[in-house]
């Protein structure tokens, strides 16, 4: 997206919070690979709900954190998920798509999108994100929610420690899903450890 793509009205938007009185300071947790993830139980767009703790991957669990219904990037990048999923299927992967969104929203999400493979997770609370390590993001435009998270891709391991993490403070640059799966053949077939615990 392009600065021409920033409409006037966006350009007020963004002014007027900067002029608005903020709330003090949040910190987001940073976590450590090789140490235990906060727990993690999101209601999904097919009904029930998904818990991290009851996932018994085969070699790795992947949450795949989103922005929302609002993000044009998002979209592009969960429709090829979406459509790419057995590659990470066949390879003991267990993948769930997450955002701070509305079920409302998530429901609209998976319709407009096209989405029919991907786990969709809804309803995460910006203070969980925080404890996750996500950055989070005030609206700027009419169509984003008030507050809500920036992507992050988390890879844990079957005991539920952190194997590796990307976290982003903007939409852009991440992971292609290419690179994402040539590392976890890597990762399986040279049982390499988990890095950056020191």
């Amino acid at each position: 997206m392009s600065a021409a793509d920033v409409s006037v009205a966006d350009r007020d938007a963004y002014a007027a919070t900067m002029n608005q009185e903020q709330s003090p300071m949040k910190e987001t947790n940073r976590l450590i690979p090789r140490k235990p993830v906060p727990d993690l139980e999101v209601p999904t767009t097919a009904g029930g709900v998904w818990r991290l703790a009851d996932r018994s991957p085969q070699n790795l669990a992947l949450i795949l954190f989103y922005r929302g219904l609002h993000c044009p990037i998002c979209k592009v990048q969960m429709r090829e998920w979406d459509g790419k999923l057995e590659e990470l299927t066949k390879r003991g992967v267990d993948v769930i798509a997450v955002s701070t969104d509305t079920r409302e929203r998530a429901l609209k999400t998976r319709e407009d999108w096209g989405l029919r493979n991907l786990t969709l997770g809804y309803g995460l609370s910006v203070e969980k994100a925080r404890e996750w390590g996500l950055y989070i993001s005030r609206s700027i435009k009419e169509i984003e929610p008030a507050e809500f998270s920036e992507p992050g891709l988390f890879l844990i391991k079957p005991d539920k420690t952190l194997f590796a993490a990307q976290v982003s403070t903007m939409p852009f640059a991440r992971p292609p899903f290419a690179d994402v799966v040539r590392a976890i053949d890597f990762v399986v077939q040279n049982n390499y450890p988990a890095r950056g615990e020191a």
